[in-house]
Parts: structure tokens; C-alpha cells; sequence
């Protein structure tokens, strides 16, 4: 087979990107991948790993610096933590550039092994603990979030909780496993509790986080996801977090669901119906979760208006 065709295959299957030994068993030689690389056709993004056939000035896309990362460290790397959760999609941790890999054993060790932005971690894994996600390796979903809540604060750890959840990449059944992958870890006493916090009906991040601050301010919803429906059972609307008897919803208006103009629209009609129904419908943003108090003091008002009707 032409070695360019293989190449091609190689390219194809890792995002454009192939290893140093990858091009030498391919059969180019260690003079003409200097070469490519000097003369720009081959752009080296990570330690003897290449980007080919790309513009040179572009950014390199977040799953490239991923794959690079991994390729660069050798075939037992995985990603882990915050990186993982990323790649399987589970929401709920800030934003960060850091790309989490472990290797087992002494091979976690060289701090110099990969791009800048890489953090390593030593740690030893148990069969099956590490899969694919679109062919790239990675703790599974369930270790990911195991491993994920011993390192972070309570309300990300219950919004990543919720978002493996509610993709279903762990059951609740998962969940009680939980406390034996951590036993004996720090962090493992707050992270158990994290677990009971849990919700899987709560669609996004920021509904975590309005739930929480309800809980913390002593006015919990009773429901998620709640179903109003009219007398004749046509579904009038669904609330994010309900108060049944004071008939309140709590809405979570995040800007991806909620952003585009027919969302808009369509949020207002709602809205309408579930007012003209008897319904005070409440709207939170996350600018609102980051005050403590203004989401409990909100809906307490709320049901207390109600009652005085």
C-alpha cells in the first residue's frame, strides 16, 4: 500500500494528526518528516506529533489538543478529571484550557512529557476503567465522576452529578459504587454526601444550582419537571423546580435553550398559560445563583403572596 494512503488512514481516524513513530513505520524517514516539519506541511503541535494538512495559523480545535496530548505521552495515556468529563459531555465544571491525563505507574512522573497545558497524574488503573470515547481513551463515565467529585466544591460536583445523570452515563444504581472507588480518599467524606444531592431530572447545570440555593435557603421544591396540565389533561407547561401547593415554578433561563429568538418566543407563551392558569412563574439566570440569598428570598416571597391572596 502507498505510503500516502496509509497516511491518509492514519490522518483520517486521529484528526489530522500523526506520531513521529507513526510516520516512520509508514515509512517516511527521520530526514523528511524534519523536513515537512521545518517547511511548515507537517506542524508540530505536541512532543513527535504532527498536524498535517491543516493552515498552520489556525487554532487548533479543543479535541486536537486533546488527541495531540494523549498521542504525545504514549499509548497507555488517558484522559481523566475534568477532561474526561468533557469528552463523554458531562457538564457542571467551569471551563478550563488544563487537559487532565494520567499514565500509570512512573510513567505519570516526567512533568516535561507533554504540551504546557497538559497536568499529569499517576494513578494505576483496574481493568476496564478506561474506555473510548470516539477513539480517544478515557476514564468511563462513572470512575470520571467518581474521581471528579474529590476534587471539587459541592455545587459543581451535585451539577456533574446531575448531568451524568440525566444523559444516563451512570444510573443510580451506579451511584451506590460509588463510595468504594473513593474510600479512603480525600475528600471522600464530603464527596459521599455530594451523592444523596443528586438529581437526574435536572437538565442543566444552572437548574442544579437554582436547586441548591432553594435547598440551602430552606424552601426546597417539591418537584422537578413538573407537569401542569388543565382540567381537560393538556399540558399547559413544564416547570424546571414547582412548589405544588402554592403553585410556583422556578424557571432556569441559561443562554442555549433559552437564547434564540423562538425559544423566546415560545418560553413567553408558555409563560402565559401558566399564569392565566394560577400559576406565579419565577425566572432565574446564573448571574442570580451567585448570590447566596436572592433565589430563596425570591421564591419565599413568592409563596407568601400566594397565601395571602
Amino acid at each position: 500500500m502507498d505510503r500516502y494512503e496509509v497516511l491518509g488512514r492514519i490522518l483520517g481516524r486521529q484528526d489530522g494528526l500523526i506520531t513521529r513513530a507513526q510516520a516512520l513505520r509508514t515509512g517516511f524517514s527521520r530526514n523528511e518528516i524534519d523536513w515537512l516539519a521545518g517547511a511548515g506541511r507537517w506542524r508540530p503541535v505536541a512532543r513527535a506529533v504532527y498536524l498535517v494538512g491543516h493552515d498552520p495559523r489556525a487554532e487548533l480545535s479543543r479535541r486536537c489538543e486533546i488527541r495531540a496530548a494523549l498521542l504525545s505521552l504514549g499509548r497507555h495515556a488517558h484522559a481523566v478529571l475534568g477532561t474526561a468529563a468533557e469528552l463523554h459531555g458531562i457538564a457542571g465544571l467551569p471551563r478550563s484550557s488544563e487537559i487532565h491525563v494520567a499514565l500509570p505507574g512512573n510513567r505519570g512522573r516526567p512533568q516535561s512529557a507533554g504540551p504546557p497545558n497538559v497536568v499529569l497524574h499517576q494513578i494505576e488503573r483496574s481493568p476496564g476503567q478506561v474506555v473510548g470515547v470516539d477513539g480517544l481513551p478515557a476514564t468511563t463515565p462513572l470512575v470520571t465522576v467518581a474521581e471528579v467529585i474529590l476534587r471539587v466544591a459541592r455545587y459543581p460536583a451535585v451539577s456533574v452529578l446531575d448531568s451524568a445523570l440525566s444523559r444516563g452515563l451512570v444510573t443510580d444504581d451506579d451511584l451506590l459504587v460509588i463510595p468504594r472507588l473513593i474510600r479512603g480518599r480525600r475528600g471522600a467524606v464530603a464527596a459521599r454526601s455530594y451523592l444523596a444531592e443528586a438529581d437526574g431530572r435536572a437538565q442543566s447545570p444552572l437548574e442544579t444550582r437554582t436547586r441548591l440555593r432553594c435547598v440551602d435557603g430552606r424552601v426546597p421544591p417539591d418537584a422537578l419537571q413538573l407537569e401542569v396540565r388543565d382540567d381537560d389533561g393538556y399540558l399547559l407547561g413544564v416547570g424546571d423546580l414547582g412548589w405544588r401547593a402554592p403553585r410556583v415554578i422556578a424557571e432556569a433561563d441559561g443562554q442555549g435553550p433559552h437564547g434564540t429568538p423562538e425559544a423566546v418566543f415560545a418560553d413567553r407563551r408558555r409563560q402565559n398559560r401558566l399564569v392565566n392558569a394560577g400559576w406565579t412563574v419565577l425566572r432565574f439566570t446564573w448571574q442570580d445563583t451567585l448570590d447566596p440569598a436572592y433565589i430563596p428570598w425570591t421564591v419565599r416571597n413568592a409563596i407568601a403572596a400566594v397565601r395571602v391572596r
